[in-house]
């Protein structure tokens, strides 16, 4: 596809009432999430167990990663619709959403705040539509590598909090 006719049919995208809800949704979210780790999140950690203290820790590093890729890459959209960035440069494996597979579960998230849980459902959504929208318009071209250094960073984070 010759780099005129992607740039159209990415500004066609993020002009778009599913990019426009999308984005809201996710800029939104961001702005909960780190209002709620700041704030009343940071309060409940203090009355976890230990091992539900380290799961409130990872958990909220793997919300936050997720958040901070999906605001990314919509922040990307939007400037290529701006004309701010070309879509050859957008379509670059540093602005892709990296399919990274957080199965694992750590050790005391059964202790975690039903405020987390929810935050952490809701960017799963999230994060698996601009996933899912990423692979639309760009196919599934990646070389995921930097999927590789998160689940090799995510399972470091396994090993050392999850083991004990």
């Amino acid at each position: 596809m010759s780099d005129n006719v992607f740039s159209a049919s990415l500004g066609d995208f993020a002009g778009s009432e599913l990019f426009q809800r999308t984005f809201r949704e996710g800029m939104d979210l961001v702005e909960e999430t780190a209002a709620y780790l700041d704030g009343p999140g940071r309060e409940e950690a203090r009355s976890l167990s230990r091992s539900g203290a380290l799961a409130y820790a990872g958990e909220s590093m793997r919300l936050t990663t997720r958040l901070m890729q999906v605001a990314s890459w919509l922040l990307v959209q939007r400037a290529v619709k701006e004309n701010e960035m070309s879509a050859t440069d957008a379509r670059a494996d540093k602005y892709r959403i990296n399919d990274v597979k957080l199965n694992k579960s750590l050790a005391g998230t059964q202790e975690l705040p039903t405020t987390l849980q929810d935050l952490i459902t809701r960017a799963g959504h999230i994060y698996e539509r601009t996933r899912r929208l990423d692979e639309k318009l760009y196919g599934d071209t990646q070389e995921n590598t930097g999927a590789r250094a998160v689940s090799d960073q995510m399972s470091r984070l396994n090993a050392a909090f999850g083991a004990r």
